[in-house]
């Protein structure tokens, strides 16, 4: 004969309904703050790549003019006000003799592709100095000023 150990007949077994229930509760609370922690990545990650983009172009251009400081000056041409470019067909680079205007043209392509059709540039050449600044709606961090923009301003010496 096998003898089973004893146990009382009020203790319980396992788990209770209400137990699992709070268990759930505390495990979707858990789940919802991860899904608001990844929409706020996804948030910061594309405002860090706009602002990556913006240096680059920025930097671009100033190189265009160090390489043709001759020209510098003809480069204050490159400003634009927001809305008023449009990115068209694909901002290649010209080959064989390249004209500042060209350039010009196809960074500025290069900055509405990379940073949408609120992209703004103002550049300024004087005295061998270069100053550019690059702005774009970031909408997605103010509730209050949807429309405001974002700047980044580089100056150099040429």
């Amino acid at each position: 004969m096998i003898r089973t150990p004893y146990r009382p007949r009020g203790r319980q077994r396992g788990f209770s309904l209400l137990e699992v229930l709070v268990a759930v509760v505390v495990l979707a609370f858990g789940l919802l703050g991860f899904a608001l922690l990844q929409t706020m990545n996804v948030r910061y990650v594309q405002s860090a790549n706009y602002r990556t983009q913006a240096t680059n172009l920025a930097y671009d251009l100033t190189e265009q003019m160090r390489s043709n400081r001759h020209s510098s000056e003809w480069y204050s041409n490159a400003t634009f006000a927001s809305g008023s470019k449009t990115a068209a067909g694909v901002c290649a680079r010209p080959i064989n003799t390249v004209t500042v205007e060209q350039n010009i043209a196809r960074w500025q392509c290069q900055v509405v592709k990379a940073l949408g059709d609120n992209a703004a540039a103002n550049v300024v050449v004087a005295n061998g100095v270069a100053t550019v600044e690059i702005s774009w709606a970031d909408e997605r961090w103010s509730k209050t000023a949807p429309d405001g923009l974002t700047t980044f301003r580089t100056q150099t010496q040429l």
